[in-house]
């Protein structure tokens, strides 16, 4: 007869064992955007996947799946500046780089690094300025590695609950963290954050997750709760029910922008500072809605 010790010991054996069998299998994400312009009663997508003047991107490399979204105002008309620009040609730069293989998955903040040093390497200065949430899947390891710099950001929800999400980068109310370049009239007056401020995180996803990538006009509109309905709503992980879910999310926080008397997000954290607010908050709205699947080609 086995002594209790010995069972003991087979029985660890056993457990953990069956503990250090992993997943060998690739996971990659499914993923559908959608998203209205400020100044833009019906959804308008421009050239280069930008919503008013956020962008956003979704690129697929051999070792990753890369997400960025991005986007700020800051009153660029006023010094005769497309705001559309800047926040556009970042993300195209950082697209491209991903799609050379020229980042390493963990490292999101390089991707924001290398794509923002570009931009202030132009003979000509693109002016303007950006916050930015990168989201990047490994695929092997199974882990989400992020950056997020200023009030865009992302939530992981899984089993109806959010179980990991971006924190706000805020110096003061309504003025995120951004990258910037400023014309020589406004240097020293337009804030302008390094990269490598950014807020880093990783974390182990699982097949099925949820991830829900946006600016700051869906959750200065949103709050958790009424996201948490709407993604009730996704069936499977087909991209027409993903697409289907990331319209009915952003046309929702469309509508609740422009009413008067809903306490937003927005209107509350405006209250909490001292300021007399209600109703919606104007804004882009950009959602990257993604679920981790099991990859194939």
């Amino acid at each position: 007869m086995f002594s209790v010790l010995s069972y003991g010991r087979l029985v660890a054996r056993a457990v953990l064992g069956g503990l250090s069998q992993t997943d060998s299998r690739d996971y990659s994400l499914v993923t559908a955007s959608c998203g209205f312009g400020k100044d833009f009663r019906k959804g308008i997508l421009k050239k280069g996947m930008c919503y008013g003047d956020d962008a956003c991107f979704v690129a697929r490399h051999r070792s990753a799946d890369v997400l960025v979204s991005d986007g700020v105002r800051c009153g660029w008309r006023d010094y005769g500046v497309d705001p559309s620009q800047f926040s556009g040609t970042l993300m195209r730069t950082c697209e491209r780089l991903v799609k050379e293989g020229r980042f390493v998955p963990s490292n999101p903040v390089g991707i924001l690094t290398a794509g923002y040093c570009e931009l202030l390497q132009n003979k000509v200065p693109l002016l303007g300025s950006s916050t930015a949430c990168i989201v990047v899947l490994d695929r092997t390891s199974h882990r989400l590695h992020t950056a997020n710099l200023g009030d865009s950001g992302f939530l992981v929800v899984r089993g109806g609950e959010v179980v990991h999400r971006s924190d706000e980068q805020q110096h003061y109310f309504n003025t995120p963290f951004q990258l910037s370049i400023a014309p020589p009239e406004a240097e020293g007056v337009v804030l302008s954050d390094s990269p490598d401020a950014a807020d880093s995180t990783s974390f182990d996803v699982q097949l099925g997750d949820i991830i829900l990538t946006a600016t700051d006009g869906l959750f200065d509109n949103m709050p958790d709760y009424m996201i948490l309905q709407e993604l009730k709503k996704l069936k499977n992980s087909n991209y027409e029910s993903i697409q289907q879910t990331a319209r009915s999310i952003a046309e929702q926080a469309h509508e609740l922008a422009y009413d008067p008397t809903y306490m937003s997000p927005f209107a509350q954290f405006a209250c909490d500072n001292g300021l007399n607010v209600r109703g919606g908050k104007p804004d882009d709205i950009t959602v990257l809605l993604s679920i981790v699947a099991e990859y194939t080609d």
